[in-house]
């Protein structure tokens, strides 16, 4: 059991190689480093991350991970790691919790060489908090009245704050170009955004014309995704606990635990 190091690069959650270190890293302490479970086993480990009060503001990401490795025999050149861990988000800064938001842009419909249609969906996170975007699309309106989906966000993205990126949703290649009318419904936490739009898939191997907007709903609450819950996963349990209110003079924590 142990704590390693993550960036936000290139829309997406990276994790450090191996047990690479970063200033997050050294403020979690574990009252666990090793355990030893039986066949459907469990156990709990807490975590405890200890902000110095002189801690910059901004955000910071991490892993707690729980690794195993296979034993190691003299005839054997590979060692095999097998590790599975809960992403950490910590943010620092003055006042309140920051904001929470994103924005849709975008939707742009395509098939591959093979005839696969898609769509590709710009967001930009608007909020001050890092985001992590799922959400479905839904075809109506289709030729005859027809109706697909919802179908499922394939491509999410991470966001930081200020960031833009793209999901992407594929559909089957049996699917006709349309018209359709497009509902597009994305998340993360609490805040849910959805817009709807005419769209027409293009023959394959080319990209169509941008979908023309039709309605845009917002819904859930733009907040900070503060968290303090119990995360349980193949025997790991790691407890991400918000702090209270800080002493005057003091940054303030908030720590958001992700799987």
């Amino acid at each position: 059991m142990y704590p390693a190091g993550a960036t936000l690069e290139a829309s997406a959650f990276r994790f450090g190689e191996g047990r690479a270190e970063n200033e997050l890293t050294s403020w979690v302490t574990l009252d666990q480093r090793a355990v030893e479970l039986q066949p459907w086993g469990e156990a709990r480990v807490r975590a405890t991350v200890t902000v110095p009060p002189a801690a910059s503001q901004g955000e910071r990401y991490g892993v707690i991970w729980a690794s195993t490795t296979s034993a190691r025999r003299a005839s054997r050149e590979v060692t095999q790691v097998h590790r599975v861990g809960v992403r950490m988000y910590l943010d620092i800064g003055p006042g309140g919790e920051p904001v929470s938001d994103f924005s849709i842009g975008e939707l742009r419909p395509a098939r591959s060489p093979e005839g696969e249609p898609s769509m590709t969906v710009q967001v930009r996170n608007t909020g001050g908090r890092a985001l992590d975007l799922t959400g479905t699309v839904s075809l109506t309106d289709g030729p005859a009245g027809s109706r697909a989906g919802p179908f499922p966000i394939g491509q999410g993205v991470t966001l930081a704050p200020g960031d833009a990126g793209q999901v992407i949703a594929r559909f089957p290649v049996e699917l006709p170009n349309g018209p359709w009318k497009a509902e597009v419904n994305l998340e993360s936490g609490l805040v849910k955004r959805s817009v709807t739009a005419q769209i027409q898939f293009p023959d394959a191997g080319q990209i169509g014309k941008r979908g023309s907007v039709v309605s845009r709903i917002m819904s859930g609450w733009a907040v900070g995704a503060a968290v303090a819950g119990l995360l349980l996963v193949t025997g790991l349990a790691v407890l991400a606990r918000r702090s209270g209110r800080p002493p005057a003079g003091r940054p303030r924590e908030q720590i958001r635990a992700g799987g």
